[in-house]
């Protein structure tokens, strides 16, 4: 058996008994809650965001030939569109990505589950669709990757840097409704990260959402990821969300 790697000497917290465990706890769980909601109002202060209007023409190569920015969100709502870098001159090409972009890819949740929110999640980079192709092969990746041909990463922000742009579409037309990078591209990954960005964010009762926004019974709408095309939601699903609505995370 290999024995542990002997670790330097660190000052660590006291030790103490379950009850003064269980004290401390309940009062870092205080700040907690504190700051989920604080997270929840910065969502709803996101979702009141003005939107800009995507003027400009842009074309991507994807696995089925040219697309526009409209094309991207595959007939959804909402498109996160986020830039990864893999191309010559990136750490890694043209075997990987940026180690960073690769590892936030690794972290995605089932795409599905955005999906059924009416939003879609795609990467962009300026490698040639072959290598895209290749590299989602080795990684076990199956997000939407489409190949950069214009100044869509200059014009938002993307040409030197990685980050996460959120659109929603309103016909043909569509807007920009916010944007984040360095820092805030570490939380991403989960499907509530990436619904918390966007314009309508989860589209659940409980949210503080302007007048109008599409919104439904919390909990009742999730699904396993294969079965999304079945009737929804499920009348054993729905007994078992109203028996569990008191401990349940919306008092939090």
């Amino acid at each position: 058996m290999e024995q542990l790697k002997e670790l330097p000497a660190m000052k660590t917290p006291p030790v103490v008994s379950p009850q003064e465990w269980e004290t401390a706890r309940q009062q870092l769980l205080i700040k907690e809650k504190e700051l989920t909601r604080a997270r929840d109002a910065l969502a709803a202060a996101r979702r009141r965001m003005p939107w800009l209007a995507v003027e400009k023409q842009y074309q991507f190569d994807g696995p089925s030939g040219k697309a526009s920015l409209l094309d991207l969100f595959e007939g959804r709502r909402q498109l996160v569109l986020y830039r990864a870098f893999f191309e010559p001159g990136v750490f890694g090409w043209p075997e990987h990505a940026c180690r960073g972009c690769s590892l936030g890819a690794d972290q995605i949740a089932h795409l599905t589950h955005l999906n059924a929110r009416d939003t879609t999640l795609a990467f962009a980079s300026r490698a040639p669709q072959k290598d895209i192709v290749r590299l989602k092969a080795r990684m076990d990746w199956d997000m939407p990757w489409y190949t950069i041909t214009d100044d869509f990463d200059k014009d938002f922000g993307v040409d030197e840097w990685h980050g996460h742009n959120m659109f929603i579409r309103d016909g043909d037309k569509v807007f920009r409704t916010y944007f984040i990078n360095n820092r805030g591209d570490e939380a991403m990954g989960s499907t509530w990260s990436y619904l918390d960005m966007t314009a309508l964010g989860r589209q659940e009762q409980w949210e503080d959402s302007p007048e109008g926004y599409p919104q439904t019974p919390p909990y009742k709408w999730w699904n396993w990821h294969d079965e999304y095309g079945a009737p929804s939601p499920d009348p054993r699903w729905v007994k078992v969300v109203d028996n569990a609505k008191e401990i349940l995370h919306l008092d939090n």
